[in-house]
């Protein structure tokens, strides 16, 4: 009899081993895509959109949490040339408004297809006179399959001026 229970307990952790292994999902991926974004706050009142590239390196800590880097690049399409910069208005040829994120990404996954989280870094300036700032982005994103995410999120860059937007993007999973 206690062979038969010895023998009947193996096969139980056996199987239970096995069936936590089948659970375990490992989300650690590349990720690339675009997002198109619509700016708000000083940014608006000489962009209407913007236009970017978001890379990304995710590894995954447990089965609800993801942690990595993240990339890219954000350009913002200048619509005149015609600032106002508070009471003067400034005539020229603006560059558009450009950033390069460095940022560590962090995800928490309710559900496999659904995830919120965030972006924090910095954003480094590449146009002339844009010093870059501190580089802030919720966000949410639901797998439209194994391979492709598709995403909304609020960037906020506290530079010398409000850059923040509304984005939707993209993203394909290697």
């Amino acid at each position: 009899m206690k062979k038969k229970t010895f023998v009947m307990a193996i096969i139980a952790l056996v199987a239970v081993s096995f069936s936590s292994m089948a659970q375990r999902v490992d989300r650690t991926n590349f990720k690339a895509g675009v997002h198109l974004g619509i700016p708000f706050g000083d940014i608006s009142d000489v962009s209407n959109f913007e236009l970017g590239l978001d890379l990304g390196y995710h590894w995954g800590v447990s089965e609800l949490i993801d942690a990595g880097i993240s990339t890219g690049f954000m350009n913002a399409f200048i619509n005149n040339d015609t600032a106002d910069f508070g009471p003067v208005e400034r005539e020229g040829d603006f560059p558009n408004i450009q950033y390069v994120p460095v940022a560590g990404a962090f995800r928490i996954y309710p559900t496999y297809d659904f995830k919120i989280g965030a972006d924090v870094g910095y954003a480094v300036g590449i146009n002339d006179g844009n010093t870059g700032g501190l580089y802030v982005r919720p966000i949410i994103g639901a797998n439209l399959n194994s391979t492709t995410e598709i995403n909304i999120s609020y960037v906020k860059i506290s530079d010398d001026y409000d850059f923040s937007m509304a984005t939707l993007g993209i993203l394909f999973l290697f």
